[in-house]
């Protein structure tokens, strides 16, 4: 196996919580407190953290965490994240293992299920925070007074938080929040995030209506589990471990840069430590099954990574290329070889064929 320190060759520094090996640890116990500017006070409360989520495991592989093959200065700038409480934001190529990253921290941190946000062009910030139904509880109402009774439903029923709200909870340890291709957003959400990531906190403005009658109201997470919300606001305890992504199609304010790391994923195509990065990615997902598979393996790596240097392509393409050739043609040379070829066209290539099909 593939671990950070068996690449770089050095030893681990003492002062790093996440070490990228893969296997599970309480180093997040050794997190010293924050800054006096990143420090929050939320009132813990009793929410339950979910386990690991199969998109975690879908990722990381189902054979177990395997370790991901990072630079000495990128250990650093992910540990300088979780030091400082800050969001880190991760730039590169798709296919590029960014979005695997947050995975790879709750993994090896005992962290619970990553909460996730994908973002597209119409995501706002309130859709992270938390929704309010308000023709449900209309609904419910009206069917209630038709039937001659009182509306006995609490507000709480029909509130729930988003993953960025979720992860703003008063937790006692850190959440894992993905926040998923944000270069995809409309123009004003990067900007609309800074208060809640500077602040810790959010507030709900369908409860604070009616904080002097019912202070604490029960709400949904994106858990699926209950939270208790005093006041209508909610404060964190932990900082979350905010995980953005982006594939470098746009740039970003300033001061949204200034409150974030930025960390930099080379394409696998021009990083040396690429090809163990693939390596340890693909023994993960498809294990060590004999030297006759894992040369065949290797070879399809060599092909992702050798050909048409400069050209865009995926993991995922690598990943589905392996599969078909073990699953569906293992027993003709040239078949699998045709399929690889055809699965691991580079993306960025506009050359079509007859009928516009790519050529």
């Amino acid at each position: 196996m593939t671990t950070a320190t068996d690449t770089i060759g050095t030893p681990e520094p003492d002062w790093y919580i996440y070490r990228g090996a893969g296997r599970p640890h309480d180093g997040i116990g050794r997190l010293p407190t924050p800054p006096p500017w990143r420090d929050f006070d939320g009132v813990p409360g009793d929410t339950v953290v979910p386990p690991l989520g199969t998109e975690s495991t879908r990722r990381l592989g189902s054979r177990g965490g395997r370790g991901i093959a990072w630079r000495p200065e990128q250990l650093e700038l992910i540990n300088a994240a979780l030091y400082l409480r800050r969001p880190l934001l991760v730039t590169g190529d798709p296919g590029s293992g960014k979005s695997t990253l947050a995975h790879a921290i709750a993994h090896e941190l005992g962290l619970g299920r990553v909460l996730q946000w994908p973002i597209v062009s119409r995501t706002t910030l309130r859709e992270g925070l938390y929704r309010y139904d308000a023709i449900a509880r209309l609904q419910d109402t009206q069917m209630a007074h038709a039937r001659g009774e009182t509306q006995t439903e609490d507000i709480g029923d029909y509130l729930r938080l988003g993953p960025l709200g979720t992860a703003l909870l008063p937790y006692e340890r850190p959440r894992v929040l993905l926040v998923d291709e944000l270069d995809k957003s409309d123009i004003d959400l990067p900007n609309d995030l800074l208060n809640a990531l500077e602040e810790g906190e959010f507030r709900i403005a369908e409860l604070q209506r009616i904080a002097k009658r019912q202070a604490d109201v029960e709400v949904l997470t994106d858990d699926d589990e209950r939270a208790a919300v005093k006041g209508g606001r909610v404060r964190c305890k932990a900082f979350p471990i905010v995980v953005m992504t982006s594939n470098g199609e746009r740039d970003f304010p300033a001061p949204l840069l200034r409150r974030c790391l930025h960390l930099d994923v080379p394409s696998p195509h021009n990083d040396v430590l690429g090809r163990a990065r693939l390596d340890t990615m693909v023994t993960a997902h498809f294990g060590e099954e004999g030297s006759e598979v894992a040369g065949r393996n290797g070879e399809l790596i060599r092909t992702f990574l050798d050909s048409a240097p400069g050209s865009l392509r995926a993991a995922d393409q690598l990943l589905n290329a392996i599969y078909l050739t073990q699953e569906a043609v293992r027993d003709s040379e040239p078949d699998r070889k045709r399929l690889a070829e055809l699965l691991m066209r580079p993306l960025d290539h506009g050359e079509h064929g007859p009928g516009g099909g790519p050529r």
